[in-house]
């Protein structure tokens, strides 16, 4: 396949960034995305060029870090995976593929197509996880928990924080993340202690960090590469008024 790549390169989140464009030959349908772009460095590098700089990690659609703004669509033209999931095989011979970092406030870049996600970690640190005095193990049994409700929570913790709902929201908006971060212990006895002082916690932090309110356009449930339900952002919205109604009280 031969390839025409428009990246955009920044040195850093203060300076001006602009479009580069590159082009690549023989590139194999069955190569990944990101193997697509190791290609590209390693022919940089071997010009004596800065290669491109970007985030990736397991390669397995697990930690979230390689999201890319790929023609438009976070994590490029397919749907429910993530870029390090995506094939060359979804573009056609001769394409031209424009390649952008996320553009949200909330995540500043930190060079061309590496963004600063350290806002969701400030969210989570608010209040995304149960406090307990752990001592021995517990009996796996000794909770019942219906069998809908416990897949429910599963479906909500399978978000890996990638920033995908984020990227493809008018306004940056992180309810989904936020939501499905409080659904995964809501719809739990374990995490129903600390419920309101959870969902008032996240929601305030994610509000002082700059993200925007919900478009209701469901843009980030289309590109969710884990396809979280907007039906957590619904969730999140009664489990914020219940908690605010209490704290008036």
């Amino acid at each position: 396949m031969k390839l025409t790549l428009k990246i955009w390169r920044q040195d850093n989140a203060k300076s001006k960034g602009r479009f580069e464009t590159y082009h690549l030959d023989n590139i194999s349908p069955d190569c990944s995305f990101l193997e697509m772009l190791d290609i590209l460095n390693e022919q940089l590098i071997n010009k004596i060029s800065h290669p491109v700089c970007f985030d990736n990690d397991c390669r397995e659609g697990i930690c979230g870090m390689c999201g890319l703004y790929i023609n438009g669509r976070p994590h490029g033209n397919d749907d429910a995976v993530t870029t390090c999931q995506l094939h060359m095989r979804h573009f056609s011979d001769g394409d031209t593929i424009t390649i952008e970092p996320w553009r949200a406030k909330p995540f500043p870049i930190i060079r061309d197509l590496v963004v600063d996600r350290s806002a969701f970690d400030k969210i989570i640190q608010e209040g995304g996880y149960i406090s307990v005095s752990t001592g021995g193990v517990p009996d796996g049994n000794a909770i019942p928990i219906p069998k809908n409700k416990a897949d429910e929570a599963m479906d909500s913790a399978a978000c890996i924080g990638c920033g995908a709902c984020v990227a493809a929201c008018k306004n940056a908006s992180a309810m989904l993340f936020v939501s499905a971060k409080v659904s995964q212990f809501a719809l739990l006895p374990q995490g129903k202690p600390e419920a309101a002082k959870r969902v008032m916690a996240m929601v305030k932090k994610m509000d002082e960090l700059g993200f925007g309110s919900c478009s209701n356009t469901y843009a980030c449930e289309a590109e969710c590469p884990k396809q979280i339900k907007r039906s957590n952002i619904a969730r999140l919205n009664r489990e914020f008024f219940k908690a605010k109604v209490v704290s008036e009280e």
